[in-house]
């Protein structure tokens, strides 16, 4: 036996590795694909098939597979320092990043604290909101809030705030609820309603919840502009504006999740921008390194951080990650900051975000096709369904669609009915067309499927 061979990988890792987010009795019919090596917008598997990476391999990557900047940011990085602990010493590429990113928000979140993922990131934000109320003698408001359908990671405390019973049913006993508001999703708009009335109507509801429990509440969570694991529900920025208004109003934190939005994925480099506004917390990760390298950090205000100033070592913030500010993702992170100035990358992501449009207006028309919606370089659509289909169909439809779009030479992962386009921001024109006739081809070929 060959054990290097493709379908040697595949079953060696369906023995000894357990995949994230899946079903792993589904793989004895849907294969893994062993990737052998990424190139660009490309993944290869050891065959040498190539696979479109549409998706930006669970939306962390930027600038494409083995980008030559970053590869060489990293190189001169590993032969400088590649990790030193973050309590008690510092480094020139945590001080460098932290500073960059302070200054991109005007300098208003002039503090960041650093971690490896997601979740984490939101953790540190919740725990850092309750521990400075309670140090400033306000401990009883030990209370969170989330969006309806909102996703904020798979850790105990960030499933508190998440709202997806996919992900969080199985651990009910476990999580500490928090209150859940309405959805702001612009899909909800009645006839003749906008967006902005959708917004309003879930701003009432968060009004509603504060007059009553704003005492108790230290924060609410929010991932500004879209609501990607919900399918990527997108919602006015008078939300977020709203959003900020009733804090300030109320005496509640404000913590915007850009976790997957962030870093110019939404149009402008922070989500929130859009919205004309700064929260007291922001969470980054994914695409913050290039896709490279795990790497978290939540940027706040002057006076969370004055909160724990003091003597009292049981006041300062005794929360940390063994990899915290490792020098090795930060320099990605600062290679990818310097991509984003040399290249104007926002003005150019702005210009194929049009391309895109034009691309997938024949898409739009087609009549399985519901809610086209874009938000800067993030495009979804729903998938609607007739009759007796309807059932079956979003049961299996995101497996089937994921099937045929690898036949296509295309990584699709749908979520539910939800079809997703976040390509890396590298993508041309020719390959806007191409994608977008890929994933009509894909979606013509699940339908016919699901019409036998």
């Amino acid at each position: 036996m060959n054990t290097h061979a493709p379908d040697a990988w595949v079953a060696r890792s369906l023995r000894a590795v357990w995949h994230p987010c899946t079903q792993m009795k589904h793989h004895e019919r849907l294969p893994l694909i062993p990737v052998a090596r990424g190139s660009g917008a490309w993944l290869y598997d050891h065959d040498g098939r190539r696979y479109f990476d549409a998706i930006s391999s669970w939306w962390v990557n930027l600038f494409g597979h083995a980008n030559p900047d970053i590869n060489a940011a990293l190189k001169d990085q590993l032969d400088t320092l590649e990790h030193a602990m973050l309590a008690g010493c510092t480094h020139e590429p945590a001080i460098l990043l932290a500073e960059r990113l302070s200054a991109l928000t005007g300098h208003t979140l002039g503090h960041a604290f650093f971690a490896s993922d997601g979740a984490s990131a939101v953790e540190i934000a919740l725990k850092m909101s309750f521990h400075s109320w309670r140090n400033r003698g306000h401990a009883q408001k030990n209370e969170f809030v989330c969006v309806a359908n909102g996703y904020h990671g798979e850790t105990i405390g960030a499933l508190g705030v998440t709202d997806v019973a996919l992900f969080k049913d199985a651990y009910d006993p476990l999580i500490r609820h928090a209150h859940v508001v309405a959805s702001p999703d612009a899909r909800q708009a009645a006839q003749g309603e906008t967006a902005a009335d959708v917004a309003s109507r879930a701003l009432a509801d968060v009004r509603r919840l504060f007059v009553e429990r704003s005492d108790r509440i230290a924060a609410l969570i929010v991932e500004p502009l879209v609501q990607c694991a919900a399918g990527f529900a997108m919602h006015d920025p008078s939300y977020v504006r709203g959003l900020r208004a009733l804090c300030d109003e109320f005496g509640v934190h404000l913590i915007a999740d850009e976790i997957a939005v962030g870093c110019g994925r939404t149009g402008t480099f922070f989500a929130c921008e859009q919205a004309g506004i700064w929260p007291d917390f922001l969470c980054l990760s994914k695409g913050i390194s290039g896709g490279y390298l795990p790497l978290s950090l939540v940027l706040t205000r002057d006076d969370v951080f004055a909160a724990f100033y003091d003597d009292d070592t049981a006041r300062g913030f005794l929360h940390s990650h063994s990899y915290t500010g490792n020098p090795l993702a930060c320099r990605a992170a600062l290679a990818t900051l310097d991509l984003f100035a040399r290249d104007d990358v926002l003005a150019s992501n702005a210009r194929k975000s049009a391309a895109m449009r034009d691309a997938l207006a024949p898409l739009a028309a087609h009549p399985n096709v519901r809610h086209m919606r874009e938000r800067g370089t993030l495009f979804a659509f729903d998938v609607a369904f007739d009759g007796d289909a309807a059932r079956d169909a979003s049961r299996t439809f995101s497996r089937r669609f994921f099937e045929h779009a690898l036949e296509r030479e295309v990584l699709l992962r749908p979520i539910g009915t939800t079809v997703y386009l976040m390509p890396p921001y590298i993508i041309d024109d020719a390959g806007i067309a191409w994608l977008a006739q890929r994933t009509r081809d894909t979606l013509d070929a699940t339908l016919a499927e699901h019409s036998e």
